[in-house]
Parts: structure tokens; C-alpha cells; sequence
């Protein structure tokens, strides 16, 4: 018969340690978001549903995003023991700069939409945490105010190459003279992708107040208070518009985009020449004999065509028909360390991430996105060691095998 006591206060001191009481709202969501998705989760419950969907969605049947965090799960990692693994270099050096995180944030457009920091939160983190930042075309935020917001932050610029060609030459000088080094031409939007989340939402550019979005909007006061009291939601580079996405990108964007565009693209950027959107090994070769230092295996996160090639499928083959002339970059369907650390080992350069941010940005606007980066930066971390490696450059395609 087991023998019964008292505790003494003693011992109940030690088991009863209640967490400090977090008065901040936004730090007690944050604080318990520990994967990017958790943020997913918070953001849900924080943004309007067609907000949301916008950040979330994908085209059609939404197979190509599945497939692609599909394939990122069916890794298979391959760790190596006794290595010493106190000491971890995530660092990484993309197209001649060091990179203290092996990944850069991806151009989004409408950001402000997301949360009314925007693309100014986002600078701030990259230039905090020494990682590039690309800035989209469709941003909310001038090229300019960007630059003054982060001076010191590694900044990109992502161009479509618009009907009128005027228009795209004075950004791509506007962002030359405002510091920004490298250029990412997207090359896989010559018409818009069919979106079915932001057309049964009806999503218009600016948000309008219908009865439905009314109804939503009572449930998440907040997000428009903010809209609302804060600058107007406009694109910075272009005048103004009232309509879908869809019909944006129809008006707008070039679907006559040939080798031709890519050549005037060349020859009119002094810095750095990166094309997004690759999806196959023909595209990646050919794109960098005309003048690309980096191509990026991209299906727009799924957003463009549905049933797309999977970006991770394709790095093996990429690389091969590169071989060496070029850095290869990926991105789509990234939603945690693990997977970076996984694509790099693969022999990716490094890493975009776009809506995994966004969640952050949702969660709690440039805390949100400083805590999608602490939780990427441990779980890289943690991977590496279990991994048996201590820096970027060590890792193999042993290492992470796709089953």
C-alpha cells in the first residue's frame, strides 16, 4: 500500500511556477505562435476571410501549392553523428554578399492590405536581421520610402514588364538610384492566374465595403480601423485602381513577353539580373545565356497555373543544365526551417519566402514578422545539428532525399 504525505511548500514552489502574465495582446499571440503554422492560425483569426484568402489561396484546384509542400514533406533527411554541432553558420552568400540567413523575402504584392505597416515592417526586419529583401512591383509602398525606412537593408526589385515599356524603365531607374542591386524580372504572369478564393470572395483592389465584407469586418474591427485611419491603400507604382486582381494584371502586364523584353530588361539594369518563375531545366539554361546571374524555380506559390511543376523536383535537373553558370533559387510551398534546409542541401542557393512572412505580418504586423524569422532561424538551426553539419556549404543531397 503506497504511503501517503503532505507536500511541503517547499516542493509546491517548485512544481507551481505559473508563466508571467503577458498584458501586450500582440506579444501574448506571438509568444504562442511557435511554427510558421501557428502565425497561419493567428493571422486566420486576425484578417478579414477575403484578405486572408488573397494571402493563402492559390489558382484553380490549388494542386500546384500542394504539391509543392507535398514534396517538402516526402523528404527524407539523412543525418551524419558525432560531428560537433555546438556551433552552427547559417550564413550564406548570394550573388557575392553574405547573407546571415540562408533565405530572403519574396516580393508580395498589396501588402499593406495585409496588415497597414506593410512593406516598411518587412524592410525593417530584413535590414535587422541582415537578409535581402525583395520589394514587388504591385507593392504598397514607394520604392523610395522603402529605401528610407531600411537604408541599410539589402534591397531588391521586382519588375513585370508592363504594356507600357516606359513605365518599366523609370522603376527600374527609380530603384537603381535608390540603392536596390539586384533585379527580379517574374516571367510567368503574361495573364492572371484564376484565383477561384478571391473571385467567389469578390476581392477588389482597394477592399470595398460590401454587405458581406461588412458583416466580416464586424468580426475584425481592428484590421479596418487600421485601414481606414491610416494612408489610403494604393499601389505605389501606378496611379490608381478599382477593380480585381485579375483584371489589374490583364490591363497591365504584357502577355507579347519574349526574349526580346528580356533582353531590353538586361540591357537597361546596371545591377544584378535574377528571372523568377522557371519551371523547366530548357527555360533556366536559355534565360542564362541572355544575361541572368540567378534564375528562380518558382510557380508563383501556385498562384499562376494550376498542376504547375513542383520547384523542388526540378533543382536537381536545374542545376545540371545550369551547371555553375548561375545560381539556382527556389521558392513555393516553404512553411518551415526544415524545408530551406532541405532545398538547400538539394544544391539551392538559397531561399525566397513569401507567404510565410505574410502570416507574421497578419499575426502582428513587424513583431509578426520578426517572429517568422526567430522561428525559421532555430528550426534551420536545430536541422543543421541534428543533420550532424555546421555550415551551409556542408550540406549534400545525401542529406535530404526525396522519397
Amino acid at each position: 500500500m503506497t504511503k501517503r504525505r503532505l507536500p511541503k511548500p517547499g516542493e509546491l514552489k517548485q512544481i507551481l511556477r505559473p508563466k508571467p502574465v503577458q498584458l501586450n495582446p500582440t506579444e501574448r499571440r506571438l509568444g504562442s505562435a511557435h511554427t510558421i503554422s501557428d502565425l497561419r492560425a493567428v493571422a486566420r483569426r486576425r484578417t478579414p476571410r477575403a484578405v486572408f484568402d488573397y494571402t493563402d489561396g492559390a489558382a484553380e484546384l490549388e494542386d500546384s501549392l500542394r504539391r509543392a509542400r507535398q514534396a517538402f514533406r516526402n523528404v527524407e533527411f539523412h543525418p551524419n553523428v558525432l560531428r560537433g554541432v555546438a556551433d552552427v553558420d547559417t550564413s550564406v552568400t548570394i550573388l557575392g554578399n553574405r547573407s546571415e540567413l540562408p533565405f530572403a523575402f519574396a516580393p508580395t504584392g498589396f501588402t499593406r492590405m495585409m496588415h497597414h505597416e506593410g512593406e516598411l515592417a518587412v524592410a525593417r526586419v530584413a535590414q535587422r536581421e541582415r537578409i535581402p529583401y525583395a520589394l514587388s512591383t504591385m507593392g504598397t509602398t514607394s520604392i523610395e520610402a522603402v529605401a528610407k525606412a531600411a537604408p541599410d537593408a539589402r534591397k531588391w526589385f521586382q519588375l513585370y514588364v508592363w504594356r507600357d515599356h516606359g513605365a518599366g524603365r523609370e522603376l527600374m531607374d527609380r530603384a537603381w538610384e535608390s540603392g536596390y542591386d539586384t533585379l527580379l524580372l517574374t516571367v510567368d504572369t503574361p495573364v492572371g492566374g484564376a484565383r477561384m478564393r478571391d473571385v467567389r470572395n469578390g476581392l477588389t483592389i482597394p477592399p470595398t465595403l460590401t454587405l458581406r465584407t461588412f458583416l466580416d469586418g464586424a468580426t475584425h474591427p481592428a484590421w479596418w480601423v487600421n485601414l481606414l485611419t491610416t494612408e489610403p491603400l494604393s499601389f505605389a507604382s501606378l496611379d490608381s485602381w478599382d477593380g480585381t486582381v485579375a483584371e489589374l494584371i490583364n490591363s497591365l502586364f504584357d502577355p507579347t513577353l519574349s526574349y526580346d523584353d528580356l533582353a531590353w530588361v538586361r540591357e537597361s539594369w546596371p545591377g544584378k539580373l535574377v528571372v523568377k518563375g522557371i519551371q523547366n531545366a530548357d527555360d533556366a539554361r536559355d534565360v542564362v545565356k541572355a544575361g541572368a546571374e540567378a534564375v528562380i524555380l518558382s510557380n508563383h506559390g501556385g498562384r499562376q497555373l494550376d498542376r504547375a511543376p513542383t520547384p523542388l523536383e526540378l533543382l536537381r535537373p536545374t542545376l545540371d543544365a545550369v551547371g555553375g553558370s548561375a545560381e539556382v533559387w527556389l521558392d513555393t510551398g516553404i512553411l518551415s526551417g526544415g524545408d530551406i534546409v532541405a532545398a538547400l542541401a538539394q544544391g539551392a542557393t538559397t531561399c525566397l519566402i513569401g507567404r510565410a512572412y505574410l502570416y507574421g505580418l497578419m499575426a502582428g504586423g513587424e513583431r509578426g514578422v520578426q517572429r517568422c524569422v526567430e522561428i525559421l532561424r532555430t528550426e534551420i538551426i536545430r536541422t543543421m545539428q541534428l543533420l550532424g553539419v555546421r555550415t551551409i556549404s556542408a550540406l549534400q543531397p545525401s542529406h535530404a532525399t526525396l522519397r
